[in-house]
Parts: C-alpha cells; structure tokens; sequence
C-alpha cells in the first residue's frame, strides 16, 4: 500500500493533513571543494631534487583532491622514479596515471603504480632490465651486482603483478624487453578489472554466508 503525504498549507487547522510524520527519503547536500591537479611528466626522469615540489604536494593533498600525472617519458632515474612511486602511495588523493605517447623503462613502472589508468590511442610502454655502471673492486662490483638485481626483483613484481604474469617478469629479468600498444594495455587492463570484481564478488558472497551462519540459533543439547 501506498501514501501519499500532503504538507499542510495555511488555509489547514489542525486537522489530521500533515500530521503524519514524513517517512520517505531525505536529501542533504554538502558542498566541498575539490582541486585537480596536473603534472606532465616529459623526457627523460631526472634527479630527485628535480621533483621535490611533486613530492610535497603528493605528502600533503587531502583525500577529496585528484591528482594527474601525465607521461611521455623515456625512463631514467631508478631513485627518482621510486621515491615518486613511493611518494604516491602515501598520498591521501586519488592518483590517475594518464598514457599519453610513451611509457619506457622506469616511466612504465610509474604508469602501473597510479590508483587510476588512462590509456590514450596509439601509445606504447616498455618493460626491461636496469642498466648502469659499477666502481670498485672486483668482489665489490659483484656484490653491487647482486644487491641491485634482488632489489631490483622485488621492485619489479610488486610494481608490475598482475598486468606482467610471473613468465614476463622473469623473461625481463633475463634480458628480454617487452613492448605493447594501446590496445594490448587495455585488454590488460580489462582482464585485471574483471578479475578485481570476481574477487570482491566471491568475498561477499563468503561474508554474506558467515553472517548467516552466525544469525542460525545454536542446537540445543
């Protein structure tokens, strides 16, 4: 059954329109102000005291702000590019990463890392191995080598799992460059996204099932 509710006009007296207490639904409405802040990220990443305004910001937006980072990069600073990623994951906004050309090396890791993807048409990224010089001695150059290939592992998988697969990351560590288009980002993407919303569908559906397990009353004995 249905009802309809009539506010009182000031013809009423105190008869019984309007009396009735409102049931339905009640609409507020706030106001907040919120900024969109854009950085282009263009040429090759330099040294950290290059960005140290983007870090700033990054450590000090609020968490209704967005942030756009948009790349055509080539790589290059490992540090510099790790201490923005790092930067944009302790940032209370929401970070969009927007493809616009190119996506190299360190740039690419920089793409993966946002809260959001935007892929433009007819864009590339790159995934291969580090590269750089050694001083030392002998054994110290080896141990140089063996500390930054570890780190460098770890960096890797945690940044690039799941859009790479295990079998990619390792054929990058081994030296094979990996290139892909707009169109092979975004199948993976999509795949990514599908298997984001089967998981969350599968805990619900498991939460659902031991909140209904909790509610059945316990047997006598």
């Amino acid at each position: 059954m249905s009802h309809r509710f009539a506010s009182r006009d000031s013809d009423d007296d105190d008869g019984d329109v309007g009396s009735e207490s409102f049931g339905g639904l009640a609409r507020y409405e706030q106001q907040l102000s919120i900024r969109q802040i854009s950085y282009y990220l263009c040429g090759e990443i330099a040294q950290p005291q290059e960005y140290t305004e983007l870090f700033h910001t990054l450590r000090t937006v609020n968490s209704a702000d967005l942030v756009y980072l948009h790349l055509n990069c080539p790589g290059g600073d490992f540090d510099t590019g790790l201490q923005i990623i790092n930067n944009m994951q302790a940032c209370n906004a929401r970070v969009v990463t927007v493809l616009e050309a190119r996506a190299y090396s360190m740039a690419a890791f920089l793409f993966l890392a946002g809260d959001e993807l935007i892929v433009h048409d007819n864009c590339q990224l790159m995934f291969h191995i580090y590269s750089g010089s050694f001083a030392g001695k002998g054994n110290e150059q080896h141990a140089q080598v063996m500390a930054l290939g570890s780190w460098f592992e770890k960096v890797m998988t945690r940044i690039c799992t799941p859009f790479l697969t295990s079998s990619e990351i390792e054929r990058v560590l081994k030296g094979t460059d990996i290139w892909m288009d707009s169109d092979e980002i975004r199948r993976r993407l999509v795949r990514i996204h599908r298997a984001g919303e089967k998981t969350a569908r599968t805990a619900r559906q498991a939460a659902f099932k031991m909140s209904k397990r909790r509610a059945m009353p316990s047997p006598e004995s």
